[in-house]
């Protein structure tokens, strides 16, 4: 079936019907998922699904229907549905559809070779995975390792003359286990997620990483409550980082209901932040030539030297806020209505290298795990669970766990002051090892 050809004849068929604007938005996809355990196949599912979704405008008011069934008759009652919708809802001004604009092609986000890897060389990739991740003496358990994969194509065109397609797929592999030490038990899991299959990390490193991301938090101590400190992990980062984007969603900021709505162009965290969105990075995970209602992707510096720069628009809240979108229309798929999201988003990486920033810390918690939500994007509140290694005189004396962190956005953000070297820009969320100079830490 020519599903850009569908997606046309859809919106033709919207406007007969009575829509003054139409979105067709058109995918289609593919998985498979193997689980395996204790060196037994556990599951193997492989699916192909496909779907279109209609977003109807009748005088300023918005009407939205699915179906996951291609025959005329499923197209039509979906598109009825629509319209019938459209015209139950409140009119709203801002209920627009964006034109056409040329958008620039991302290098490699689709990996055909994937598909062509044998069933049974997927399976034995888990098994030996798990396999050496339990080789370690202190391992005795497994929660279990996966390899999974997926691709999918988009179609989206609307009666603005807009019509664009894409292709996009990429795989995974991970590992969890067990260490034990007496009572003592402790789960680390390691993943590798890549557009192409042969540039998933060997399985023989990431089973280490899984080990030793178990074994090395057995045997914990607790400290007294104090002000220290704190280093967060790359792996935690989202905590902090998190909370900067949910802040500076366009929707957010138009309520008032962010901790930035007032900051734009305004200095708010420490130099040394720079926060990157790149939706074009050739082979990256979150790269895509378009965002999830046409709108071209770019690149954009958020953060520039702790100067907020911009704020996340798709097109509803960029006619809120008088502006052109961003291109950061976010999309679960078919059946969802566009949100706001980034695409490869990065820290700037600094000057340091991991190893330093722990040996210029006299006292403080290198932060390895996090509960909560991270930094609040309402107020700037940060409070959490914790856990990791502590530090005294520049060196790593045992982990820690049970602990509270604690701060607001404005103290923490402001008191980075190292930022490391060890950017991982194979991950779409991703920021170098970075110190909070001082925060509060719950203990004994």
């Amino acid at each position: 079936m020519n599903y850009k050809e569908l997606a046309e004849k859809l919106v033709n068929r919207g406007l007969r019907r009575g829509a003054d604007e139409i979105e067709v938005y058109v995918q289609t996809s593919r998985s498979l998922s193997i689980r395996v355990r204790q060196e037994d196949i556990e599951t193997i599912r492989e699916s192909d699904t496909g779907g279109v979704g209609f977003r109807v405008l009748v005088d300023n008011s918005m009407g939205f229907s699915h179906c996951n069934d291609f025959s005329d008759r499923s197209l039509d009652e979906t598109l009825e549905r629509a319209i019938a919708f459209a015209k139950l809802t409140t009119p709203d001004e801002h209920n627009v559809l964006p034109g056409e604009k040329a958008h620039q092609e991302v290098e490699g986000l689709y990996d055909p070779e994937i598909a062509r890897v044998p069933m049974d060389k997927k399976i034995d990739m888990a098994l030996q995975l798990e396999a050496l991740a339990m080789q370690d003496d202190r391992i005795k358990n497994s929660s279990g390792a996966s390899f999974g994969e997926g691709e999918s194509q988009m179609f989206i065109a609307n009666s603005r003359g807009l019509s664009k397609s894409y292709k996009a797929g990429s795989c995974s592999i991970g590992v969890g286990v067990v260490a034990e030490k007496g009572d003592q038990r402790h789960t680390g899991s390691e993943f590798c997620s890549r557009r192409f299959f042969a540039d998933l990390e060997p399985i023989e490193a990431i089973a280490a990483e899984a080990a030793k991301k178990a074994y090395e938090m057995l045997d914990p101590q607790m400290v007294a409550t104090q002000r220290a400190s704190v280093i967060f992990d790359p792996a935690v980062a989202r905590s902090i980082i998190g909370g900067i984007i949910a802040a500076i969603n366009g929707n957010r900021v138009q309520q008032g209901a962010s901790f930035l709505q007032d900051s734009l162009d305004k200095q708010f965290a420490s130099e040394l932040l720079t926060l990157v969105d790149d939706g074009l990075r050739p082979r990256g995970l979150g790269s895509k030539p378009f965002d999830g209602e046409g709108v071209p992707t770019s690149t954009r510096t958020l953060v520039e030297n702790g100067v907020l720069r911009g704020f996340l628009y798709n097109t509803y809240a960029a006619k809120r806020a008088g502006v052109e979108s961003t291109g950061n229309a976010s999309r679960g798929g078919f059946t969802s209505l566009p949100g706001i999201g980034t695409h490869n988003l990065y820290v700037k990486a600094g000057p340091h290298k991991a190893e330093e920033i722990i040996a210029n810390t006299s006292r403080g918690l290198l932060l390895k795990g996090v509960t909560g939500y991270g930094i609040n994007p309402v107020n700037g509140n940060y409070s959490g669970g914790a856990s990791g290694f502590w530090i005294e005189n520049g060196r790593i004396v045992h982990p820690v766990q049970g602990l509270t962190i604690a701060g607001s956005a404005n103290d923490i953000l402001n008191n980075i002051d190292m930022m490391a070297d060890d950017l991982d820009m194979n991950r779409s969320f991703t920021a170098p090892t970075f110190r909070i100079r001082e925060m509060q830490i719950g203990g004994a």
